[in-house]
């Protein structure tokens, strides 16, 4: 039986897969990942049950507290990936001035 692909993952790839462009299939988001299109379509319908699923408190304010700590997430997530992205600059440049000739 292979491996499940993490929780983290499987969130990014819906994710992607319901903000994609128009034009943009399924089955190239899913190749675009490495996964099967039947795996990304079941990965949607599961996403899809449970918001469906989640009771919400009382209107929109459970929805506009949950939309709250999605946006202080995905800024959390942003700075990160700015950090890493910062890191693996000067990584490269090091790494392609110690390959340099004569150093």
């Amino acid at each position: 039986m292979p491996k499940p692909y993490p929780r983290e993952f499987r969130d990014d790839v819906v994710r992607v897969a319901r903000e994609r462009e128009p034009g943009v299939t399924l089955e190239q988001v899913a190749a675009d990942f490495g996964i099967h299109p039947t795996t990304l379509t079941k990965w949607m319908n599961q996403a899809r049950s449970v918001r469906v699923r989640t009771p919400s408190s009382g209107g929109g304010s459970g929805e506009e507290a949950g939309s709250r700590a999605e946006l202080r997430a995905a800024q959390r997530r942003i700075k990160l990936l700015e950090q890493e992205n910062v890191v693996l600059r000067r990584a490269a440049a090091y790494l392609s001035r110690a390959s340099l000739p004569g150093k």
